[in-house]
């Protein structure tokens, strides 16, 4: 079974390599880094880089796709090799998958008209622009297409992944391998639970983000 995630400059490292330590412990599971070329890709801070062991067009039928997310995402929404890609590969997965922003790729390759769909909680306002219902839930599943929110949810989108692939116990052995059980010091994961003021402040920053492309 071929996992397939691809890579693309400012990428979000955790949404890849989160799914990557659930999903590589999948009894069968062959997972496979791609990109429109082999070789490093950087993450939003250029601090880390992730490598690309195969080309788009050398994984050309997986059985699963997980598509990460990151500021990288915007540059590729107007189509082009990736997006092509995953609209391709669709039409043969067994599952197509994306965490956080990654769902915005998954609308621009026309997946999630329709359909339920989740992504960063700064980025929501974007899916209906791709024919999809926003909801506010941390993993949606619609059909084969499971989409996951911000960063820190792909990893539990890979759990109901890997349930859905091998099993619930297969699942919670991978939950207890990776010690996976969630205590932050703060209550503040989510635009709900966390004060107003870091709130503010988080979208301020996201906004000087986005403004310095």
């Amino acid at each position: 079974m071929d996992v397939a995630i691809p890579l693309f400059d400012r990428i979000t490292a955790l949404d890849a390599v989160g799914p990557y330590e659930v999903l590589s412990r999948v009894p069968g599971a062959r997972v496979v880094f791609v990109g429109e070329r082999t070789g490093v890709y950087r993450s939003e801070q250029n601090a880390l880089g992730l490598v690309a062991d195969a080309t788009l067009e050398e994984m050309a039928s997986p059985d699963v796709v997980v598509v990460p997310g990151g500021m990288g995402t915007r540059a590729l929404l107007g189509g082009g090799p990736l997006v092509e890609w995953i609209r391709r590969v669709h039409a043969t997965t067994e599952w197509t998958t994306s965490v956080c922003t990654g769902s915005l790729l998954l609308g621009a390759a026309g997946l999630l008209r329709g359909l339920e769909a989740t992504t960063h909680w700064a980025s929501l306002d974007l899916l209906p622009g791709f024919g999809a219902v926003p909801v506010e839930r941390r993993v949606v599943e619609q059909g084969k297409v499971i989409t996951a929110a911000g960063v820190s949810a792909g990893i539990d989108m890979a759990l109901l992944l890997a349930a859905r692939l091998a099993g619930d116990e297969v699942a919670q052995l991978i939950q207890l391998s990776i010690e996976y059980d969630p205590q932050p010091p703060f209550d503040a994961g989510s635009l709900q639970s966390a004060p107003p003021e870091i709130v503010a402040r988080a979208q301020a920053i996201r906004a000087r983000r986005a403004a310095a492309g």
